[in-house]
């Protein structure tokens, strides 16, 4: 069952208002549906197309279809009891004060008018599964944003099967989130202004000469945008494109949506006052469907391997976890996430290393949509690369896609 029917579900826009514009949305939009659950029904699960449908636009369309997909994409079986604790886990934590006054910070992330009871029988869920993650899995930190993230998989899945995907989640995609210090946090929020350079040398000079640094994005990054964004069709649309992309997507959506407001920033006052300002208050009317393209193109143009020589050129780092989706299909192996995912490799990046040849401007609409509203035969060059780099964790998937 749906848990946010109070705010509606899937995409709504006056573009499809009457006409024929209308009746090729709804054809499209069945044509999109029957994929996806053809490739839920498949023996055994086509995940590359669930990946490929979850990419392309309007991305996995209900929340009843995520409530089946989102398991998928994560490699978690619902046939499985969800993890309890027969703890009192509220006496217990060290967290319980910081999450509980975090959770009654959030009533803006709950569907307006839903009923007071309602949502406050959910915040509660929204502790038990925060404190249980945690009580579970001792390696993991909690920070503030977290239960931004939390909340999503709750209003959409539910309490038991969030707790699952949420577990899984935060000891890999989160896991960097999760350390005790932010060190790996900086690390990834020093991969944005590397990709702003490479596509618009001139607003990453106002930006550097503004000082405006790179804070202004971190409750993007930690919360996948949920904190920020006030729609949430938009935020879940861009759950279901991280959840089927490369861990350091957001860093990517980050950086497009600075540079579409390039106009912006450089009608603004050069100091980091100003600069800081405009961009942590992000627009709410944003053209998604071009930004998930654009930044599909742009993870093409500027892959993780090419932005990490920039990146320790700027700030001599550890890797992150989140660098190579090789640590997700070993980790899942070796049931030891954390060992995994907290292994780190140090060096020195010298000067004649970084590399120079890649594209200065991104290629305007060569990011071929996913199965466009469900056409999954429109596979472009840069989109199939996105989904093969998500699939790279699970060989067993990419098999069926890539022979």
């Amino acid at each position: 069952m749906a848990l946010r029917s109070a705010q509606g579900d899937g995409p709504t826009s006056s573009r499809w208002d009457g006409g024929a514009e209308k009746t090729d949305f709804t054809t499209k939009r069945k044509k999109k549906v029957a994929e996806i659950y053809q490739a839920l029904n498949s023996d055994p699960t086509d995940v590359a197309a669930l990946r490929r449908m979850a990419i392309s636009e309007g991305g996995l369309l209900t929340d009843e279809i995520r409530q089946k997909v989102w398991p998928k994409l994560l490699n978690v079986n619902t046939n499985d009891p969800p993890p309890i604790s027969g703890k009192d886990l509220r006496q217990m934590s060290k967290d319980y004060q910081q999450v509980l006054l975090d959770v009654r910070r959030s009533l803006r992330r709950f569907p307006p008018g839903m009923p007071e009871e309602q949502r406050e029988g959910l915040q509660e869920e929204l502790i038990d599964i925060i404190l249980l993650i945690l009580e579970r899995n001792p390696q993991l930190h909690y920070y503030q944003g977290y239960h931004d993230i939390v909340v999503t998989f709750l209003l959409v899945v539910g309490e038991g099967l969030a707790t699952s995907l949420v577990e899984k989640l935060s000891t890999h995609h989160l896991r960097d989130f999760m350390d005790p210090t932010m060190d790996n946090t900086k690390h990834i929020l020093n991969c944005l202004m590397p990709i702003i350079d490479q596509v618009n040398p001139e607003l990453h000079d106002f930006m550097q000469s503004a000082e405006v640094g790179t804070i202004f994005a971190l409750s993007w990054l930690i919360t996948w945008f949920g904190h920020v964004l006030s729609d949430f069709r938009h935020v879940v649309r861009l759950y279901d494109f991280f959840l089927a992309c490369h861990p350091l997507m957001p860093i990517y959506f980050a950086a497009v949506i600075v540079l579409h407001r390039e106009q912006e920033v450089l009608d603004c006052d050069c100091d980091m006052a100003s600069v800081h300002h405009l961009l942590s208050q992000i627009p709410q009317d944003l053209p998604y469907e071009t930004l998930i393209s654009r930044a599909g193109d742009l993870f093409v143009q500027f892959p993780p391997s090419k932005l990490a020589l920039d990146a320790a050129a700027q700030q001599q780092a550890e890797r992150t976890a989140a660098s190579t989706f090789k640590d997700f299909e070993l980790a899942s192996a070796q049931q030891r996430p954390d060992t995994v995912l907290r292994q780190r490799f140090r060096g020195l990046l010298r000067p004649e290393e970084r590399t120079k040849d890649v594209l200065t401007k991104p290629r305007t609409n060569h990011f071929v949509k996913l199965a466009v509203m469900g056409l999954t035969v429109a596979l472009g060059a840069a989109a199939l690369a996105v989904v093969k780099s998500a699939l790279e964790w699970a060989p067993k998937f990419q098999l069926q896609l890539f022979p």
